[in-house]
């Protein structure tokens, strides 16, 4: 009785065709000149100072 799992199924470039069928290609990278700075404006969503206990962490509201 032979071992199912004793020699590979696919070779490695199968396994790359299979890989490359099912996620397709990566986007091409982010050249250096085309990244900007990220600027936060929006302020964190932290549990409100003045008021801790109408903070429901469950609901994420007051």
């Amino acid at each position: 009785m032979t071992d199912a799992h004793s020699e590979p199924s696919f070779t490695d470039d199968e396994y790359a065709f299979l890989r490359h069928v099912r996620f397709g290609e990566l986007p091409p990278a982010v050249r250096p000149e085309e990244r900007v700075a990220l600027t936060e404006t929006d302020p964190g969503r932290a549990r409100p100072v003045d008021e801790p206990e109408l903070w429901d962490p469950r609901r994420g509201t007051t």
